[in-house]
């Protein structure tokens, strides 16, 4: 903002600095210029200054398609009354076609109300430009601009015919009005703080300071032969050229700026509520729990948090009965009923179905929490009022305590979780978990010992799932995915020993080893005559932070000469929390000439105008939007969103956890690019996926 104000100021010091250089060697210009040339420039000038108001006009419209405002449908009905004025005053110039029609006399009157009614229009519109949108008055403000610039057409006309005494008198009036409509308006603004570099607020006052201007020389000017009036006519054209600058920033920038604001919002909102209920959801909950446990840790909490999960008993057989429709309708009174009910310091939360959370925050001891869970199951003592009549429901409940059931978010879920399945199998009313079910340390570090030693010994191996292309259902890559096949364990799950490998750090090594493994494998099936296809890795934390990443992987790739464009590397929007570092990373990784995707997207949370500004080539959309999508219309629409986002954002989509027809269907009309799931294949074995695979398109080996 200051350094718009600072243009303004610098532009009005070397606008009167012009004006005294022209004044003091006025005479000089006016012996020595060639007439000729004179009014040749003149004419261009006039010209270029009707073609830049025509323009701003058109562009004017442009933006009136895509929102409506008062002040961009009076920006483009001011400049289409401009247009015809100037159009009007070109056409009484000397050595015009049309001069016989319109008149130097009648010249002399539009170039006065041409300039009062740009200066003024504009002053109007800038102390006006924060209207709300009012669609209807586009024709109307049409109609007024084109019925007044014919009056002042006409009327300069007749004026010009009737050559009044009082005529000069009248026109430097209208140019010494012109001059003063504009100087409130940069005073405006010079006090206003709410200017944007480059935008359609910024460049009004400039505009209004040309055109201003512009008035000192043709208060000067005695006619076509005075160089004043053709500096004049050059600072308005200007002015002009301003505002045209601004409307072309307000279509190429600030729209689809907010496009994209209004495209994060409407995703946030659907990333983190519950469409049926308007409760905050899953995700939500999940940030909230990591925040509460922030304040304990830095003892702004004193006392105990408890998260209670409530479950609605039999709903399954009161949807089977009152359709699901009722059942709904159900859902929605149950939200309305415990969220009227909130004291200060709870918040409810929609975990999905037939579940409820009550997060709350600082009870002073154990049994407050467990009276407050009493306290809500009770509250359905009372039926509810449905269409079909009164239907009486219960509550279990499971209960997790801050400090001892859990040191994170997902942790304390995952305990309330337990809980209340243990009450409902119970047939208790609440329970508080207990920590029967959580690993204990000992089993946590033979498990990291077993981890260091899998690499020695090949434990490890690797499973190839297939990505299809959605619109020809051909096979174009492939993503590795880690297994480990435990000598004494058998099969161990990732979501068992990832987590221990990333925080004791074996990660990277393991990591490393996928990366190596998975490109290798990629060669080797290249050099066997195989169509060519892209393998995806998906990249750990610590791996994303090592800073000579992208070198360890651009030399083995040279090593093992595999194109980069075969290898699309998977992140987290967890990784990119760091922006600047991470923006490096990704920088470097595409240098090497890698594909990068987002993994996951739409768990996490990420800022689109930063998104559209990092180095990604794609979004990959999580299984757990894609699984229920055809039953749960808030993912269906989410994951709407997510593809749409990514058009705009000229990204490829691939959606994960696709297991059925009507899934792959749903996400074609999307317009979503890739698909990879059970629909197309389980996750299998290199040989495996060599036979049921590539071979289908083998190419014949080059001569």
């Amino acid at each position: 903002m200051k350094s718009e104000k600072r243009k303004i100021v610098q532009a009005m010091a070397g606008g009167v600095l012009l004006y005294a250089i022209i004044q003091t060697m006025h005479s000089a210009l006016a012996r020595n210029i060639n007439k000729e040339v004179l009014l040749t420039l003149l004419q261009i000038g006039s010209w270029c200054t009707v073609a830049f108001a025509f323009a701003v006009f058109v562009q004017g419209r442009l933006l009136v398609s895509r929102r409506m405002t008062r002040e961009r449908t009076g920006l483009s009905a001011l400049f289409f009354g401009l247009f015809l004025l100037d159009f009007a005053y070109t056409l009484s110039l000397s050595g015009s076609p049309n001069r016989s029609v319109i008149s130097a006399d009648a010249g002399s009157w539009l170039l006065p109300v041409s300039r009062l009614t740009a200066t003024g229009g504009l002053f109007l519109l800038y102390s006006r430009r924060k209207a709300g949108a009012v669609h209807k008055e586009a024709v109307p403000a049409f109609v007024r601009a084109s019925a007044g610039a014919a009056a002042a057409i006409a009327l300069c006309l007749l004026l010009a015919v009737q050559e009044v005494a009082w005529g000069n008198g009248v026109k430097l009036g209208l140019h010494t009005l012109a001059l003063l409509a504009a100087a409130p308006a940069i005073l405006a603004i010079l006090r206003s703080d709410s200017m944007e570099p480059g935008s359609l607020g910024a460049m009004l006052p400039r505009s209004l300071f040309l055109l201003g201007s512009g008035q000192l020389f043709l208060l000067r000017s005695t006619g076509e032969q005075d160089p004043n009036l053709l500096v004049g006519l050059l600072l308005g054209m200007a002015g002009y050229a301003a505002i045209l600058v601004g409307v072309f920033r307000k279509l190429d920038e600030e729209e689809p700026k907010r496009e994209r604001e209004e495209i994060e919002a409407q995703l946030n909102y659907l990333v983190y509520h519950d469409e049926l209920t308007g409760l905050a959801n899953r995700r939500k909950l999940l940030q909230r729990l990591s925040y509460m446990i922030g304040l304990h840790q830095k003892n702004e909490i004193e006392g105990f948090s408890a998260l209670a999960i409530l479950n609605i008993n039999h709903f399954k057989n009161i949807n089977d009965s009152l359709g699901h429709q009722m059942g709904d309708r159900l859902l929605q009174l149950v939200a309305e009923r415990l969220g009227t009910s909130l004291v200060l310091g709870e918040e409810l939360f929609s975990m999905g179905g037939d579940e409820f959370a009550l997060l709350m925050m600082d009870c002073p001891n154990l049994n407050e929490c467990t009276d407050r869970a009493q306290e809500l199951r009770r509250l359905f003592d009372k039926p509810l009022e449905l269409d079909a009549g009164e239907y009486h429901i219960s509550l279990s409940v499971g209960l997790a305590i801050y400090p001892g059931d859990g040191e994170t978010a997902e942790q304390l879920v995952q305990s309330a979780d337990t809980a209340v399945h243990h009450a409902k199998e119970q047939g208790k009313e609440c329970t508080r978990f207990t920590p029967s079910m959580q690993m204990k340390a000992s089993e946590k570090l033979k498990m990291e010992n077993d981890l260091r030693r899998a690499l020695e010994r090949n434990e490890f191996y690797l499973l190839y799932q297939p990505q299809v292309r959605l619109e020809t259902q051909e096979i174009v890559g492939m993503e590795a995915l880690l297994r480990w096949n435990h000598p004494k364990r058998g099969l161990v799950s990732p979501v068992e020993f990832i987590p221990v490998a990333e925080e004791s750090g074996l990660i990277v090594p393991i990591g490393e080893w996928v990366l190596q493994t998975a490109c290798l494998q990629n060669k080797e099936w290249q050099k066997a005559g195989y169509k060519p296809i892209c393998v995806s890795v998906n990249l750990s934390m610590r791996q994303f932070l090592q800073p000579n990443l992208a070198g360890k992987i651009g030399r083995y790739l040279e090593e093992i000469e595999l194109d980069p464009k075969f290898v699309d590397l998977e992140i987290t929007e967890s990784m990119t929390l760091d922006r600047e570092m991470a923006f490096d990373q990704l920088q470097r990784l595409k240098a090497l000439g890698v594909g990068i995707s987002i993994d996951d997207f739409g768990t996490g949370y990420s800022s689109l105008h930063y998104l559209k500004n990092m180095p990604i080539d794609r979004l990959k959309i999580d299984r757990s939007f894609v699984s229920e999508v055809m039953e749960d219309s808030n993912n269906a629409a989410i994951v709407s969103t997510i593809t749409s986002m990514a058009h705009h954002l000229k990204l490829k989509v691939t959606a994960e956890g696709v297991e059925n027809e009507e899934q792959m269907n749903f996400l074609n009309e999307q317009q979503c690019h890739e698909a990879q799931g059970y629909l197309f294949s389980r996750p299998i074995p290199a040989e495996e996926f060599e036979a049921s695979f590539l071979q289908r398109n083998l190419m014949p080996l080059p001569l």
